[in-house]
């Protein structure tokens, strides 16, 4: 270990090897209970088979509450990665930590997917790596739309300036991982496969960003696409808890939600359990003077580290994958992190 300190696959390594020690500890506890059996000690069979499978137990008991104030007061009890938005970062203080669960909500065409590739663009100009998984969008497009972000310019002119791009993604500090996968044939548990290889092929995952859940498929199958939702969701923020990093995707409203000038909670399509699921849920309207004008209006629905309830006006170029936080709209009163 203190030899190989700089390798990429150290916690890969460590965490096989602790699976391989529990299987030995299982196996040899099965062949002692051999002799136990012939002799009829079962009370000694069941004491060295809990035995091992106590093997390799986590020793961390949790957050002592009275001796830990200063470990639970440092900035580094949530390291965050912002967000690119100063007011919501200020509401989350300083964005997704990690294992938590980010989701932006929209109706078809409004915005969700630039949303998530502006947010990639804000961690990896912050030096962080970014996986960024697409279900619906080619890799290539994708990569694309993150060159609009990063350069300024419009996304049906970026390929006239190839040379640009190469001088602008030199220097941006943290590295970019775009993988496509049909619609409803990926889960949570294919992502984490994927990200664990990156992790172990040098590129060291930071945030994961998904486009999107609604499309995804659960580990288990239901007759209701609701229930089948919540567990999607639910497995993403185990997904974003395991790795211990931040996760943001998005959500389809419902079509009524493509008329109004502000998505609330009860205009989420299919499951409100998205919702209840997430640490930060942000709705983006735009109807069709928006698209037109350049123009939205962003709403944080849910907010377990601030305030939610809150609206504001924005500025969203789509061309180029430009989002500006503007003037808060007056609405009724804040309520508090639940």
């Amino acid at each position: 270990i203190f030899t190989q300190v700089d390798l990429n696959d150290t916690e890969f390594v460590k965490n096989e090897f602790l699976h391989f020690c529990k299987n030995q500890k299982l196996k040899n506890a099965i062949m002692q209970s051999v002799d136990f059996l012939k002799g009829g000690q079962y009370d000694s069979i069941k004491r060295i088979v809990d035995d091992a499978l106590k093997a390799g137990t986590e020793r961390d008991i949790g957050h002592d509450y009275a001796r830990d104030i200063e470990l639970r007061m440092s900035e580094t009890a949530r390291e965050t990665i912002t967000t690119g938005q100063d007011v919501i970062d200020d509401l989350t203080n300083g964005g997704l930590g990690p294992g938590e669960l980010g989701v932006v909500i929209s109706s078809a065409g409004g915005g969700k997917s630039w949303c998530l590739a502006s947010l990639g663009k804000s961690a990896m100009e912050k030096g962080k790596n970014v996986l960024h998984y697409t279900m619906e969008l080619n890799e290539c497009y994708v990569g694309l739309r993150y060159d609009s972000c990063f350069t300024g310019i419009p996304f049906q002119d970026i390929m006239e300036y190839e040379e640009k791009v190469k001088n602008i993604v030199a220097g941006i500090k943290g590295k970019l991982l775009i993988k496509e996968y049909p619609t409803k044939s990926v889960g949570v548990s294919t992502i984490l496969a994927h990200a664990n290889l990156a992790n172990t092929m040098g590129y060291p995952v930071d945030m994961v960003v998904i486009d999107y859940a609604d499309i995804m498929r659960s580990t288990r199958q239901f007759d209701s696409l609701r229930h089948e939702l919540k567990l999607v969701y639910e497995e993403l923020r185990n997904l974003a808890m395991e790795m211990s990093i931040p996760v943001w995707t998005a959500s389809q409203s419902n079509r009524s939600a493509a008329r109004d000038n502000i998505i609330q909670g009860d205009q989420i399509a299919e499951s409100y359990s998205k919702i209840m699921i997430s640490d930060f849920a942000l709705s983006l309207s735009r109807k069709t003077e928006d698209k037109e004008n350049g123009t939205g209006r962003f709403h944080v629905m849910k907010n377990r580290y601030g305030a939610d309830g809150l609206t504001f006006n924005a500025l969203m170029d789509t061309s180029m994958g430009k989002i500006e936080f503007s003037d808060r709209i007056p609405n009724e009163e804040p309520s508090g992190p639940d």
